[in-house]
């Protein structure tokens, strides 16, 4: 039944619930008066990079290892590529558009140089890192609408809830800074979720990506699966695990990688 659908539209599901879980994260400015402790972000960081390294590879970098044993490359090449590729795109990415991390109350710019202001560059810090997941989402999708036999409705499904998941702090991690720095509950709830809209958008774009040339499948996945590590180590561990001798990042990442895990191999 789910294959009958267009696969434009099961990405933009995908998407949209990627994009839910943004937003939800960002409606924390509306519970919470005062600036929520560092080791609970800690923990949140964390959770959310163990579950994009078990996706990464579960969900994109598995499938892409079998769809190249079609080729008449070794089956390593394809995906070795395509992981590379995705990392140095998004590198590329951070060195382009400017964009600002706080790292445990650090500013750290990035990117070319602006006058924009801290609340815009921190919109865009989470806007560019959700690029690679809404792809990812995408792809995954159109991978099963074209009745590809490694990506089944449920791993693709199940990559959806994972991602967003890990977006609920990356939601709050740009409202409730905005609330902070004196921006209103309602317009820091806005930039926060805004900064998700890029996730459907994307999504959309990489299923008719691999719908329309199913040759770049085992790339896309891999590039996908290269796209979000990149994020994993540069953004996100750095978060979870910024103060000294801090365990709640590390217990969460372990949790989080455990429960993508546990979600992929049951269900996917």
């Amino acid at each position: 039944m789910m294959e009958n659908i267009h696969p434009a539209l099961l990405a933009l599901f995908g998407g949209t619930i990627t994009f839910t879980f943004t937003a939800l994260g960002s409606a924390l400015v509306f519970f919470f008066s005062k600036e929520i402790k560092h080791k609970v972000f800690a923990s949140m960081y964390g959770f959310a990079a163990g579950v994009m390294m078990a996706a990464s590879f579960w969900s994109l970098l598995a499938p892409s290892i079998e769809l190249s044993k079609n080729t008449n490359l070794p089956n390593w090449v394809i995906p070795a590529f395509g992981f590379l590729f995705g990392s140095f795109f998004i590198w590329m990415l951070d060195k382009i558009l400017p964009h600002m991390h706080i790292i445990n109350g650090s500013e750290q710019k990035e990117g070319t140089n602006t006058k924009l202001s801290k609340n815009i560059l921190l919109f865009l810090a989470v806007t560019l890192h959700n690029i690679p997941e809404g792809l990812a989402v995408g792809i995954t999708f159109g991978a099963f609408s074209i009745g590809n036999a490694d990506v089944t409705f449920n791993a693709a499904l199940v990559l959806a809830l994972a991602i967003g998941l890990q977006n609920f702090p990356e939601g709050a991690a740009v409202s409730l800074p905005l609330k902070t720095n004196g921006v209103s509950n309602i317009k820091s709830f806005l930039f926060g979720a805004i900064s998700g809209i890029v996730e459907p958008i994307a999504a959309v774009i990489g299923a008719l990506a691999v719908t329309k040339l199913t040759l770049i499948l085992p790339i896309a996945l891999s590039f996908s699966a290269g796209a979000m590590i990149y994020v994993v180590v540069e953004e996100l561990v750095p978060e979870a695990v910024a103060e000294e001798h801090n365990h709640f990042g590390v217990f969460g990442f372990i949790i989080g990688f455990a429960v993508m895990m546990v979600l992929d191999v049951a269900l996917g």
